[in-house]
């Protein structure tokens, strides 16, 4: 409940924020051919010549599940036609003209395109989904690991070097560090690493049969988003196990001839995981949003791009649908967090 509230506030500040932006869609659809009566006919067919309130009224709708429509007027936004959902409802009600229907969300149309935002979106997605995985993955192992070696080994010059190059990594912004990447192992050390500045994860052949899988032009982009992720994952984990390495249970393991690894695996990993794995959940739907810049410059076809190219063309439709999405992300994640924390640690555990 707690999270269709967030869901409810999220659609809510979407929709004002970008409602209030000046200029019209109609006439950029248009363009040069743009007349009075073309420009009131689009307008009305995108529900824009309603008051605001309605407006919303009539987004909240197209995004509900179970929404009201009419079958009386044809001109009416709220008219229940195959060109606006396709073959995607089922009517639960019908009543005098007026319809309850269930529905997948509608997250309208490109002004561009004039395609669906949700098609744009389910293409683009698998991309990010892929991208910001390996990132996540990656610097999740590699930084638990870093981090139990730090603890372990505290105040030794590899404890030193690894702070160092965490805190390196906190404060390197992604799209300086994409920058930096690209130009150092895909420009200057080319010949030796064979890797292209740009590419998505399908190449096109050289001899014109087609698209085929291109796995390493994932290695940079993923590295580089994954850098930040990697430092702080390090950080968290080297502090918590220090700070439950201190308590009197740990003591007590280690008293009773139990070996590091197992006193490490076993009672004082488990315990300190709390705040990594809150780490990890927020900074992967941060993946998914923040792979803006990532994509962009080594060219990735994923949900940045698409953010990009919209926010380019002012396609307000893709802009809002994007971000609503990764938004649900978001909330999605986070209630599997709270689940997660109680397998881990039965004190969180709800009854």
């Amino acid at each position: 409940m707690y999270g269709l509230l967030v869901l409810f506030g999220v659609v809510t500040v979407i929709f004002l924020l970008f409602n209030v932006l000046p200029g019209d869609p109609a006439r950029m659809m248009l363009g040069q051919r743009a007349d009075i009566t073309s420009v009131k006919a689009i307008n009305r067919d995108l529900g824009r010549d309603k008051p605001l309130g309605l407006q919303y009224l009539n987004f909240l709708n197209d995004l509900s599940p179970i929404s009201f429509h009419s079958t009386a007027d044809a001109n009416d936004y709220w008219y229940l036609d195959k060109y606006k959902y396709g073959n995607t409802y089922k009517i639960l009600c019908w009543e005098k003209g007026n319809v309850i229907a269930f529905k997948e969300p509608y997250l309208r149309r490109s002004y561009q395109s004039k395609r669906k935002v949700s098609e744009i979106l389910a293409e683009a997605f698998p991309a990010t989904m892929l991208l910001a995985s390996i990132s996540m993955v990656l610097a999740t192992i590699l930084g638990i690991g870093l981090g139990i070696v730090c603890a372990t080994y505290k105040d030794t010059w590899f404890d030193r070097l690894a702070l160092l190059f965490s805190a390196m990594g906190m404060s390197l912004p992604s799209f300086f560090a994409a920058i930096l990447f690209a130009w150092l192992f895909a420009f200057v050390l080319a010949d030796y690493t064979g890797l292209s500045m740009f590419g998505s994860l399908y190449s096109v052949d050289d001899f014109g049969r087609g698209e085929y899988l291109d796995l390493k032009n994932i290695i940079l982009p993923a590295i580089t988003l994954g850098i930040r992720p990697l430092a702080i994952i390090t950080e968290l984990t080297r502090s918590s196990l220090l700070d439950v390495f201190s308590q009197d249970y740990i003591r007590t393991a280690r008293a009773k001839g139990l070996s590091k690894f197992r006193v490490i695996t076993h009672h004082a990993l488990k315990n300190a995981m709390n705040p990594v794995i809150t780490a990890i959940s927020g900074w992967f739907a941060s993946l998914m949003a923040g792979a803006v810049f990532i994509e962009y410059v080594f060219d990735w076809k994923g949900v940045g791009v698409v953010i990009v190219d919209a926010l380019e063309k002012y396609d307000l439709p893709v802009v809002m649908g994007a971000v609503l999405f990764i938004s649900i992300i978001l909330i999605l994640i986070n209630i599997f967090v709270d689940l997660l924390y109680g397998l881990i640690d039965p004190r969180v555990r709800m009854t």
